[in-house]
């Protein structure tokens, strides 16, 4: 029977959750984040998930979980406890997380960031920045020796969104997986999605351009997140996408620890 390493990043948006085999990442799912749910619904929800692939909870040997939404991981660890038979492994913070972290208060740096600049360096081996489109726009920065620098953290695209169409009487509620064919909107649509999409990738760029001048090396730049595929396309400084960076560090933070319990 194969079984598999259940990895979940409980997000304040979105839930992201992974299957692994080894090291392959079987499938994957995203879903929303709902602080409000149990885990015996939560249970319902990952088992309708694992049977569209033919698996149930008995192939499931161990969990990881991060998360920024103390309510959500309560139901998960309900989840893994009751339903899995695992206690789930954690990754709150700095603890779990083998890197330097050399900023002034490490333990405030949120365990996704902490798994993206993990996975990002096993990856690559060289100085990084990387760039997360969620909730919130994270760049974190991590140095030619796999050490975690810091990084800037700017509103996310939703929020921004959100927030510009509750403040206004007129403006529209606006598909943001849509890009407008020029920057001019010929309508208030697509001028707002102009605004939005072509607004984000220049922050993106702005930032980028002087984080790298920080850097002593040109780092690799890269991009993660829901969002990436919306705007990275009208970036000039991303160099790549890797979507599952945040399930693959939570598989490497998995791995580590049990080579150390042997």
């Amino acid at each position: 029977m194969t079984t598999y390493l259940l990895t979940a990043d409980i997000g304040n948006s979105h839930t992201v959750i992974g299957l692994f085999n080894g090291a392959d990442l079987s499938c994957k799912w995203r879903i929303r984040t709902n602080r409000g749910i149990t885990c015996d619904e939560l249970a319902a929800q990952l088992s309708q998930m694992l049977a569209l692939h033919n698996i149930s909870f008995s192939q499931i040997a161990h969990t990881v979980l991060a998360s920024v939404v103390p309510a959500s991981l309560n139901s998960w660890q309900g989840l893994s406890r009751r339903y899995l038979g695992d206690a789930p492994l954690i990754v709150a913070d700095a603890a779990n997380v083998r890197m330097p972290i050399l900023c002034t208060h490490p333990y405030e740096v949120g365990a996704d960031r902490l798994v993206n600049a993990l996975a990002a360096y096993a990856m690559y081996g060289s100085a990084l920045i990387i760039i997360d489109y969620g909730t919130a726009t994270t760049f974190d920065c991590v140095s030619s020796r796999g050490e975690y620098l810091g990084g800037a953290i700017a509103p996310g695209l939703s929020i921004a969104a959100d927030a510009l169409t509750s403040r206004t009487s007129k403006l529209p509620g606006i598909d943001l997986f849509s890009t407008p064919e020029t920057v001019l909107g010929r309508d208030t649509t697509s001028a707002m999605q102009s605004g939005f999409i072509y607004g984000f990738a220049g922050l993106t760029d702005g930032i980028l351009q002087r984080l790298i001048g920080e850097f002593d090396t040109t780092p690799e730049v890269l991009a993660t997140g829901g969002l990436a595929p919306v705007i990275v396309p009208h970036c000039s400084l991303v160099r790549k996408t890797e979507p599952d960076l945040t399930l693959e560090g939570l598989r490497l933070v998995f791995e580590h620890i049990q080579k150390n319990r042997k």
